[in-house]
Order: structure tokens, then sequence, then C-alpha cells
């Protein structure tokens, strides 16, 4: 895994985490809820490969 990934990863916490609570603040909850929902979706775009070669490496490891 690349360490560029983690500082991706890391970067989007902490700007949806500040959207999320301004957003929260200012009383739109609901648009705090669709922002930490859209990071998700974005870091697990990126995770969803490393994932899958991580299951395909398990698989010819035990050649099933």
């Amino acid at each position: 895994m690349a360490v560029n990934l983690i500082f991706k990863i890391a970067a989007v916490g902490i700007l949806v985490t500040i959207l999320s609570q301004v957003l929260k603040h200012s009383g739109r909850e609901e648009h705090a809820f669709l922002i930490s929902l859209a990071g998700l979706v974005l870091v697990l775009t990126w995770i969803v490969p490393y994932i899958y070669d991580l299951f395909r490496t398990i698989q010819s490891l035990f050649a099933l």
C-alpha cells in the first residue's frame, strides 16, 4: 500500500470532519451527513482495488 494513499485518506478525513462540524453548528445536520457519506464513498473507491488484490493473493496462496 502506498503511503500516498494513507495521506489522501487522512486529508479526506480532516476535510470531512471540519465541514461536518461547520455544517452541524450552522444547523444543517442533513448536509453534514451527506458530506460524511460522500467522504466514505470516496475513500472506499480508493481502497476497494487493494482489498480485491488482497483477496486474490490469499486465494492464490491457498490455491482455491
